[in-house]
């Protein structure tokens, strides 16, 4: 399965990304171990040197341990998770709010759209 990647954005950025999100929604659970750098360079179609850099940054965001000749592996430490949750959560919201104000709503529109159920006008 190789990954569909854009341009607007570095391939392993992407690939930092993925994995965060996959911690995030439980894909990779704390302290299971994570594909070998040649595994998932092959799963995701991208040079074994791209996903040294992922591991590295990832280690390097307290998200990963890696554990000479045993592996990398998701930290367990539930704080460092949460505190990504909580940092992703922001990302998100500010690279929305900048593609909607981009369009020429205001803050009160969007807030507004937001606080709708339903959805509808």
């Amino acid at each position: 399965m190789t990954q569909d990647f854009t341009r607007d954005k570095p391939i392993y950025s992407q690939l930092v990304d993925l994995i965060c999100g996959d911690i995030l929604k439980g894909n990779l659970q704390p302290g299971g171990k994570m594909q070998s750098v040649r595994e998932y360079s092959l799963e995701v179609g991208v040079n074994v040197n791209t996903v040294q850099r992922v591991y590295k940054e990832l280690e390097s965001m307290g998200l990963t341990d890696t554990k000479r000749g045993q592996g990398t592996f998701i930290t367990t430490d539930k704080a460092r998770i949460s505190q990504l949750r909580e940092d992703m959560k922001i990302e998100l919201i500010n690279q929305f709010l900048q593609s909607i104000a981009a369009f020429g709503f205001s803050k009160e529109e969007i807030v507004q759209s937001l606080l709708r159920k339903d959805g509808t006008k």
